[in-house]
C-alpha cells in the first residue's frame, strides 16, 4: 500500500586520507551501532570510494534526523577531525525541509537543500 513520502534522507560525503581511512571505519561501525537503536532510523550505513566515504542515512522525519545529529554529536566531531565534510545534501518533502531549515544543529552545517516533489513509499 501507497502512503505519502514524509521521509527525509541526509547525504554527507567526506575526503578520508589514505593515513586516516582505518581510524574513520572505525568510527562509522561506533556510529552504526549507536544508530541502529533509534526509533525515526530507516537506514544508515557507510560507503566508501578513492578517498571518498559517504554516509548513507534516511529518517521517517524531520525530528528523527535531528534526534540522530543530537545522538551522535561527539562521534560525529570525531570523524570530522580525521575527515573534511566537503558535501552535505539534505532530501524531503517541503513541510520537513522548512522544520530542518530552523534547527541550529542543521543549519550550523550549512547544507543544499532539495525538496521531493512526488513519490510515494511502500
Amino acid at each position: 500500500m501507497n502512503q505519502s513520502d514524509n521521509a527525509v534522507t541526509f547525504h554527507p560525503y567526506f575526503k578520508v586520507s589514505d593515513e586516516q581511512l582505518k581510524a574513520f571505519k572505525r568510527l562509522a561501525e561506533d556510529l552504526i551501532e549507536i544508530t541502529r537503536g533509534e526509533m525515526g532510523c530507516l537506514f544508515y550505513g557507510f560507503t566508501y570510494s578513492q578517498g571518498e566515504a559517504y554516509c548513507r542515512e534516511g529518517y521517517k522525519d524531520a525530528e528523527s534526523l535531528v534526534s540522530h545529529l543530537d545522538n551522535v554529536r561527539d562521534l560525529l566531531q570525531r570523524l570530522e577531525s580525521i575527515s573534511e565534510l566537503f558535501r552535505l545534501e539534505v532530501h524531503g518533502p517541503q513541510n520537513e525541509i522548512e522544520k530542518l531549515r530552523e534547527w541550529p544543529s542543521i543549519k550550523e552545517l550549512s547544507p543544499k537543500y532539495y525538496v521531493l516533489e512526488g513519490g510515494f513509499r511502500n
